[in-house]
């Protein structure tokens, strides 16, 4: 059946309908937006409304100054242990993650082809040496008989020369002992630095040469460095201060910033600046007593380079930032809000440094300056007590 002339289908009345009530849904919530806006200025205007504000003092004491960067934890030496001697691996002597010190025997290779090689030197010596001392008794007697010509002098420089022969061959017998005994000795591999030693690279039983790819990593953990950037702008002040000999400390944190990890000292910088950042490598040692820092860890690097004494510091809350630069509302002793421009230094965690503007012991509004203008008089709630319910007088009409 078609629809009646002058009448819309059904489907387009329902839809026209639901866009009507969604209207009137949209323009009574404006209206009762704008009312409550209106009520809350009335209320702000009204005679002994006080807007209610949080306050804190500004603090003034002795501050250390810090240049904040991303490091890297470096080990002073890395060293890949590797046998000086080719032979099949008997025996490891150190555990994985273990600190071994300097001289310790981490692993021994089998040492018998190296004893039988130092008892043909040591064999081949006594042959030598006992040929020596029949020539030296031979040469003696011939020294005897030339004078009285009973034999030839050429024999006895002959007899001279064979015994300068057998000296050398006895002093080459003694360096195929000695090369025969360091062999001997390298067969049992030591740590050539204290460390902590990684995961084992061969294991007992194998074949192994001077080219493989080693036995085991030490790392030196302490002391141990960390390398971190500077931009070029604070290289001068960190010279300067490098200048007066006294060394700048260095504070390692953790990722987060909430543990401090280890402390040390800014031992020496990098010779170039690298030109696709601008910045300057620095290096640090740092005791690691507590052994909290591991190779290629990434932290955070705090330098210590000045000491502010007496200073003001205000909570970062308190002061805002506008066309007009930096501002704060300060209390004056009848509650009454002052608007003052002040000079701020650098960022101390949580607080701000101020070099003029605000007084040590002024109350400086962190919370509700949203709502305020210069002259207001309000309500204070201290930041450091407790919260209480607000306690306002107003007209309710």
């Amino acid at each position: 059946m078609s629809n009646l002339p002058g009448k819309l289908p059904a489907r387009p009345r329902r839809v026209l309908l639901v866009l009507l009530v969604l209207l009137l849904a949209i323009a009574l919530g404006a209206y009762f937006v704008m009312q409550r806006g209106a009520k809350q200025q009335r209320a702000s205007s009204a005679p002994g409304f006080k807007p209610l504000v949080t306050a804190a003092r500004a603090q003034q004491r002795d501050v250390d100054l810090y240049l904040p960067a991303l490091g890297t934890v470096t080990p002073l030496y890395t060293v890949t242990v590797h046998s000086r001697v080719d032979g099949q691996l008997m025996e490891v002597r150190f555990r994985e993650g273990d600190m071994v010190t300097e001289g310790d025997v981490l692993a021994i290779i089998d040492p018998r082809p190296f004893q039988v090689q130092l008892a043909q030197a040591e064999g081949q010596m006594q042959r030598d040496a006992a040929l020596l001392e029949n020539a030296r008794l031979d040469l003696k007697r011939y020294a005897q008989l030339v004078p009285g010509d009973l034999i030839a002098k050429q024999q006895y420089d002959t007899q001279a020369a064979l015994v300068r022969q057998y000296e050398g061959a006895v002093k080459s017998d003694q360096g195929a002992i000695e090369a025969a005994k360091l062999q001997l000795t390298y067969s049992r591999v030591t740590a050539p630095i204290s460390g902590r030693a990684g995961l084992r690279i061969v294991d007992p039983g194998n074949m192994i040469n001077t080219t493989d790819r080693g036995i085991v990593v030490l790392t030196q953990m302490q002391p141990i460095s960390v390398i971190f950037p500077l931009p070029e702008d604070n290289i001068a002040r960190v010279l300067d201060k490098m200048k007066d000999g006294a060394p700048l400390k260095t504070e390692i944190y953790n990722r987060e910033q909430t543990r401090l990890l280890a402390t040390g000292a800014l031992t020496s910088l990098d010779n170039l600046i690298d030109p696709t950042t601008g910045t300057l490598r620095l290096k640090a040692v740092l005791q690691n007593d507590d052994m909290l820092l591991f190779p290629n860890q990434f932290v955070n690097v705090r330098l210590l380079i000045d000491m502010v004494p007496n200073a003001v510091l205000v909570p970062a809350a308190g002061v805002r930032r506008g066309p007009q630069g930096a501002q704060s509302y300060v209390l004056r002793d009848n509650d009454v809000v002052e608007l003052r421009n002040v000079d701020v230094g650098e960022s101390i965690r949580d607080e701000i440094l101020v070099r003029s503007g605000v007084q040590a012991g002024e109350r400086v509004v962190i919370e509700g300056s949203e709502r305020l203008r210069n002259g207001v008089q309000v309500e204070v709630k201290d930041a450091d007590a407790p919260d209480k319910p607000r306690q306002q007088k107003e007209e309710r009409k």
